[in-house]
C-alpha cells in the first residue's frame, strides 16, 4: 500500500466533520479537536503494522468478530490485554466450567500499607468474550504464542491506592453468587463505559434506556453483531476515542491507563526484538479505549523511555476460583442480568453468522466433537488490504431495524408466566397477553421496531408483580433466569490447588459429589468405620477455617476431652469452592493454614487474652498435638500480664475452667504454663479487684467472673506460693456504691466466712423493709444472680430472696417493680437462670394441692434435737466412753490427718482435755465442715 493511500483514507470522513463542527458550533475551532482527533486517532490505529484488535469485556460481538479475525489472519504470535503473571494459568482453563476467573492473591503484603492485606486480583473469562478466543485459539493452535502484556498484579496496588466498590443503581444485588470474587480488583480488559456523568446521562436519555448496560445491548451490540470485520474495527476505535476525548475522568486514572499503554507497547517491542517476529503476523488484542491511545510509546516504532518499576516483596499466588454471570456484573458495575444477556445474545450471533468459535479441547461444560478440527493450523491466511473508509458509511446509514419475532417473544410471555406461577405469583394468561403487549408497545415508543430482552423485563415487572413479592424472587430476578440464568463457574479437579486436593482426597470415604454446587448431607458412623475419624478431624477443622455455610455439623459436637462417635454434616465445599482455594494459598495442608492462623491470632498486636486461650483450645481440639499449645499458651500469659482492664474476665474465666478440667483428666499433671496462668491471674484479678468494683466502665458480669476465677483458682494458686493475704486486702478495699456490686460483695464475704448466713439475710430483710430501697431491689437480686457464678452454694439464698420480696411487697409496689426484675435478670443474668430455676424446683412443692399446706424452708421453725442418754461418769466422761465404743470414726479421721498410733487401754484422760479446751473441737469441727 502507498504512502498516499494511508493519508487519503479518512480524507472524506475529515471534511464531512469539519464541515459539520462549522454548522452546528458557529465556526470550525469549537468541535474541530475533538471531532478531527477522533478521526485521527482510528487512522492512526488502523495504520499501525502491529494490528489492533480492539474488544469490549464480555461483548458477545467482540466474541464473534474475533474468532472470524483469528480465522482469517491465522496470526502467529497474540498479544493480550492480562496481567503478565497469569500465563502459567492459562492452559488450565481447559480443566473447568466457564465462567471462572484466573486469581492473584497476596496473604504476606510487603511494600504496600498492611490495612490492604489480602490483596487479590481476577480476571473473569466466559466464553462469550473475545479474551476467551484468543487464548483458545492460541493454546490449540500449534506454532502460535500467547503472550501477556498488561501490568503485573504487583503494578495493580503500586499504580492504584486500592480497588473501589462498584455500587449505584445498575449495581445487582449482593447475594452469594455475586460475592463468588470477594473484595478483589477486577482487571478491565475493553472498559467502555463512559467516565463522564453528563456524558452517560445525555446517551441514556437520548437513546430511551434505563442504564448503560441497555444503551450498549441496543446502539452497538445489535449492530455490530454481524458485520464485518473493518467496519467492526473502525467503529470500535471511534468509541474507545470518543469516550477518551470527551470523558477522560479522573485525571489519576488516565494517568493509570496511560502507564498501562505504555507498559504493554514495552512489553511488545521487547517481544518482537528478541524473537524477530514479523509485526504483520501479530495480533494485538486491546480494549477499545487503550487501542485509541495517544502516548509516544505507541505502536512498534514508538518511544522506549518507559522505565518498568520492579516488583514489591510481596509473596503472590496464582489460582482459578470459579466465577458467575452476577459476580461479573457487581465487579464491573453491569446491570443486573446483561452478563446472561450477553451469553443469549452470543449463541444467537454464532447461529445468524455461522461462525465457528474456538473452544479450548476437552473443556469442561461443552460438548465433545467427534474428532478434533485440525483446519485452523491449515487455513490459508488472508494477505492484508489496504485500510480504508467503513465509518462514513456506517455512520450515515439508518439503522437495520429487526423485524419483530412473533414467536420468540411470544414463548418469554409464556415461560415468564409459568416461572411467575411457581414462585408464588397469581399469574395468568391474560398477564402473557399483557406482557406481550406492553413488549411491543415499549419497544415502540423507544423507537425499535423489536423488543429487547430489557423491554420485555420492563413489561413483564409491570404487568405481573403488582404490588408485592410472594416469594424469594422478583419478577426482574425470574426474567434473568428465563434469559439463561446466572451460570456459575466450576474449577476441575486437576486445576485446584494442593491443598483442595487434598482436602477432597481425604473426604473420598464419604462417597459424595464434592465439586457440586448445593448441600449435601454427609453421614458418619464412627464407631463402625474407623476410616472416617479422619473425614471427621477435616471437616471440624474445615467448620474453623471456612465460612459457616461450608461445613457445618447437624449431629455431633467436638469438645476437650469428648468426641463424637456419630456424626451428622451439612457441605457446600462446591458452592464455597472459591474460599477453599484461597486456603490453598496460604499453605499445602489445612493443617499448616489451621496453624499459621492460630499463630497471627495470637501474636496479634491487640490480641486479648480469651482470645489467646480459645487458640490454645482450637489448637487442642484440631491439632491434638500439645507443642503449639503450649506455645499459645505462654503467649496468653504474657497478654494477661499487659492486660489492664477486665472486659474479657468471662471468657477467660470460662475457657480456663474448661482447659483446667482437659489437662487435669487427659494428663498426669499440669502443663507448666497453665500452673503459671492460675499463679498470675489470682494475683493479677486481686491487683484490678477493687478498681473493678468501683469502676463504672466494669460489669457486674466482669467483676463475678473475676470472683469466679479467684475463688475457683484459690486452691492451686495457694498450693504454687500465693498468699491468701492478697485477697483478703482486696476485699477491704472495696468499696461498692452500686447495689447489684454490693450485693456481690456481700456474696463473696459469704464465701470467704466474712459474713456468716444469717447477716446476709438480715440485710435482704432491712433492704425489703425501707420503702426508699425497695425500688432498686431488682438490682440487688441482679448482684445475687450473678454471683452464682463464683458462689454457686447460694442459689437457694437468691431463691429466698426473691420468694420474700414477692411474699412481703404489697400489690402496688410489686406490679410497678415486677417489669424491672424480669427485664433486669433476662438481660444481664440469662446464661444463670437455669441453676435458679433448677433450685427453685427442688425448693417449691411441685403439686399445686401441696402449695398452700406449704411452708419454706427458711421460715419452719429449726427442730430441736433429742437429747442424748446420759453417759456415766458426766459429760466428758460420756464422751470418752462413746469414742472407746465406736473407734471406727476417730481412726478414719486420724488416717485423714495423718496420725499414727493406738488405742490406750487404760481409763481415758484424754477426755478430760476435751472438756477444759473445748475450743480445739469447735476448730476441728470448723475444718471438716469447710473439707
Amino acid at each position: 500500500m502507498s504512502a498516499a493511500t494511508e493519508e487519503t483514507a479518512f480524507e472524506a470522513l475529515r471534511g464531512q466533520l469539519q464541515d459539520a463542527a462549522t454548522e452546528f458550533a458557529d465556526g470550525p475551532d469549537a468541535l474541530q479537536g475533538i471531532l478531527l482527533g477522533i478521526v485521527d486517532d482510528v487512522d492512526r490505529a488502523v495504520r499501525e503494522p502491529l494490528e489492533i484488535f480492539p474488544v469490549c469485556h464480555h461483548s458477545p460481538a467482540s466474541a464473534v468478530a474475533m474468532a472470524r479475525r483469528l480465522r482469517e489472519k491465522q496470526p502467529k504470535v497474540v498479544y493480550l490485554e492480562l496481567c503478565e503473571d497469569m500465563a502459567p494459568l492459562l492452559p488450565e482453563l481447559r480443566n473447568c466450567r466457564l465462567p471462572v476467573a484466573v486469581q492473584a492473591f497476596a496473604s504476606e503484603v510487603k511494600g504496600f500499607p498492611a490495612e490492604w492485606a489480602p490483596l487479590s486480583v481476577v480476571a473473569p473469562i466466559t466464553e462469550a468474550s473475545a479474551e476467551y478466543q484468543a487464548i483458545a485459539y492460541a493454546l490449540d493452535t500449534p506454532g502460535v504464542e500467547l503472550v501477556l502484556v498488561d501490568r503485573s498484579s504487583d503494578h495493580v496496588f503500586q499504580w492504584q491506592a486500592g480497588g473501589t466498590e462498584l455500587t449505584g443503581p445498575d449495581a445487582p444485588p449482593a447475594d452469594e453468587e455475586a460475592a463468588l470474587h470477594g473484595d478483589a480488583v477486577g482487571v478491565e480488559i475493553g472498559d467502555l463505559r463512559p467516565r463522564f456523568a453528563e456524558l452517560e446521562e445525555h446517551l441514556l436519555h437520548h437513546g430511551r434506556v434505563r442504564h448503560w448496560s441497555e444503551w450498549w445491548h441496543q446502539y452497538v451490540e445489535l449492530p455490530l453483531g454481524d458485520s464485518d470485520h473493518d467496519t467492526y474495527r473502525q467503529v470500535m476505535l471511534l468509541i474507545g476515542s470518543l469516550f477518551r476525548r470527551l470523558a477522560p475522568g479522573d485525571a489519576a486514572r488516565v494517568r493509570v491507563d496511560e502507564d498501562r499503554e505504555r507498559y504493554m507497547w514495552t512489553r511488545m517491542r521487547e517481544h518482537l526484538a528478541a524473537t524477530g517476529t514479523d509485526p504483520e503476523d501479530c495480533l494485538y488484542v486491546c480494549g477499545a479505549f487503550h487501542a485509541s491511545s495517544r502516548v509516544e510509546e505507541f505502536g512498534v516504532h514508538g518511544s522506549d523511555g518507559f522505565e518498568i518499576s520492579p516488583p514489591s516483596e510481596s509473596t503472590w499466588q496464582h489460582g482459578l476460583i470459579p466465577s458467575s454471570h452476577s459476580a461479573i456484573e457487581a465487579q464491573f458495575g453491569l446491570a443486573a442480568g446483561s452478563v446472561s444477556i450477553a451469553a443469549t445474545q452470543w449463541a444467537k450471533n454464532l447461529k445468524r453468522t455461522r461462525v465457528q468459535p474456538y473452544r479450548l479441547v476437552g473443556q469442561a461444560g461443552t460438548k465433545k466433537t467427534a474428532k478434533p478440527r485440525k483446519t485452523a493450523a491449515a487455513a490459508v491466511p488472508v494477505a492484508p488490504e489496504a485500510p480504508s473508509d467503513k465509518l462514513s458509511g456506517f455512520l450515515q446509514s439508518p439503522p437495520a431495524l429487526d423485524r419483530l419475532d412473533e414467536a420468540e417473544l411470544l414463548g418469554w410471555s409464556v415461560e415468564i408466566v409459568r416461572s411467575a406461577r411457581r414462585n408464588g405469583y397469581l399469574a395468568s394468561t391474560a398477564d402473557a397477553i399483557a406482557v406481550f403487549e406492553t413488549s411491543i408497545l415499549l419497544a415502540g415508543m423507544r423507537d425499535r421496531a423489536r423488543p429487547t430482552p430489557y423491554d420485555f423485563q420492563d413489561a413483564a415487572v409491570t404487568c405481573i408483580e403488582k404490588d408485592t413479592v410472594p416469594g424469594r424472587r422478583d419478577v426482574r430476578r425470574l426474567v434473568e433466569i428465563l434469559m439463561g440464568g446466572d451460570r456459575v463457574g466450576q474449577v476441575g479437579y486437576d486445576a485446584l490447588p494442593p491443598l483442595a486436593r487434598d482436602v477432597h482426597d481425604r473426604l473420598a470415604p464419604l462417597n459424595l459429589k464434592l465439586q457440586q454446587r448445593g448441600v449435601q448431607r454427609a453421614l458418619l458412623d464412627i464407631a463402625a468405620q474407623q476410616e472416617l475419624r479422619q473425614c471427621s478431624d477435616v471437616l471440624w477443622m474445615l467448620r474453623h477455617l471456612m465460612p459457616p455455610g461450608a461445613a457445618r455439623p447437624i449431629m455431633g459436637e467436638r469438645e476437650l476431652g469428648k468426641q463424637s462417635v456419630q456424626e451428622s454434616w451439612d457441605l457446600a465445599l462446591g458452592t464455597h469452592q472459591r474460599a477453599l482455594i484461597e486456603l490453598g494459598y496460604e499453605g499445602v495442608s489445612i493443617e499448616q493454614v489451621l496453624e499459621q492462623r492460630l499463630r497471627r491470632a495470637a501474636y496479634a498486636p491487640d490480641a486479648t487474652t480469651a482470645q489467646v486461650l480459645e487458640a490454645v483450645e482450637a489448637a487442642l481440639l484440631h491439632l491434638r498435638g500439645s507443642r503449639l499449645a503450649d506455645e499459645l499458651g505462654t503467649r496468653a500469659l504474657e497478654v494477661l500480664a499487659t492486660e489492664r482492664s477486665v472486659d474479657g474476665a468471662p471468657e477467660v474465666l470460662r475457657r480456663v475452667r474448661r482447659l483446667l478440667a482437659y489437662y487435669r483428666i487427659s494428663r498426669p499433671e499440669l502443663p507448666s504454663w497453665i500452673e503459671s496462668f492460675a499463679k498470675t491471674g489470682y494475683a493479677h484479678y486481686c491487683t484490678l479487684l477493687p478498681t473493678a468494683f468501683t469502676d463504672e466502665d466494669a460489669t457486674v458480669r466482669q467483676v463475678a467472673a473475676m470472683l469466679g476465677f479467684l475463688f475457683s483458682m484459690e486452691s492451686l494458686a495457694l498450693s504454687l506460693g500465693c498468699d491468701r493475704t492478697q485477697l483478703d486486702l482486696a476485699f477491704a478495699q472495696s468499696h461498692p456504691q452500686e447495689p447489684s456490686r454490693v450485693a456481690l460483695l456481700w456474696a463473696a464475704q459469704v464465701h470467704l466466712g466474712q459474713l456468716s448466713r444469717t447477716g446476709l439475710r438480715e440485710r435482704c430483710d432491712a433492704l425489703l423493709a425501707d420503702p426508699l430501697v425497695v425500688p432498686a431491689y431488682p438490682r440487688y437480686l441482679s448482684g445475687f444472680l450473678h454471683a452464682l457464678e463464683p458462689v454457686p452454694q447460694l442459689a437457694d439464698f437468691v431463691v429466698e430472696a426473691v420468694s420474700n420480696a414477692f411474699a412481703r411487697l404489697p400489690d402496688p409496689v410489686l406490679l410497678p417493680w415486677l417489669p424491672k426484675l424480669i427485664t433486669t435478670l433476662r438481660s444481664e443474668g440469662a446464661e444463670l437462670a437455669p441453676l435458679l430455676i433448677r433450685e427453685a424446683g427442688r425448693v417449691f412443692p411441685g403439686r399445686l394441692a401441696a402449695l398452700d399446706a406449704w411452708v419454706p424452708p427458711w421460715l419452719a421453725a429449726p427442730e430441736t434435737p433429742a437429747a442424748a442418754p446420759a453417759a456415766t461418769g458426766g459429760g466428758a466422761a460420756g464422751r470418752a466412753v462413746l469414742l472407746a465404743a465406736h473407734p471406727e470414726t476417730c481412726d478414719s479421721l486420724a488416717e485423714l490427718l495423718g496420725c499414727e498410733g493406738a488405742w490406750e487401754t487404760e481409763a481415758p484422760s484424754g477426755a478430760i482435755l476435751v472438756g477444759r479446751h473445748p475450743e480445739t473441737a469447735g476448730a476441728l469441727e470448723a475444718l471438716l465442715a469447710r473439707v
